[in-house]
């Protein structure tokens, strides 16, 4: 998770693999004819992003390449650790209420029982 990608348009033409697909949707029979579709696979990491919206595959391609970029600096984002605090007097306090109440309710829902005499 620490490994830097860069992501500029040159780096990720380099450590892409882009394949192409028909694409479905409207557009008739130019979009059903042509591969206008545009997959990109990230070879290092495995990311993979489509981009079928537009009729024309270059314009594919660049949404796709924007998609690929942005999915890699999310990945890439350091995440601030969580800090643990304990909880307040009053939640702890909230918690036991609705414990208790939980609880009445169960027992409330249980069959009486009969002592055999």
């Amino acid at each position: 998770m620490n490994d830097h990608y860069p992501t500029d348009r040159a780096a990720l033409e380099h450590d892409c693999d882009a394949t192409f697909l028909v694409a479905s949707g409207p557009g008739g029979q130019h979009r059903n004819k042509t591969q206008t579709g545009v997959r990109l696979v990230h070879r290092p990491t495995g990311l993979t992003v489509t981009a079928t919206e537009r009729r024309s595959q270059s314009a594919n391609r660049e949404m796709a390449f924007e998609r690929m970029a942005r999915r890699l600096q999310q990945r890439q984002r350091k995440r601030a650790p969580r800090i643990a605090t304990r909880p307040t007097r009053a939640s702890r306090a909230r918690r036991q209420e609705s414990k208790r109440r939980n609880s009445l309710i169960k027992q409330s829902r249980a069959p009486l029982r009969h002592h055999a005499e």
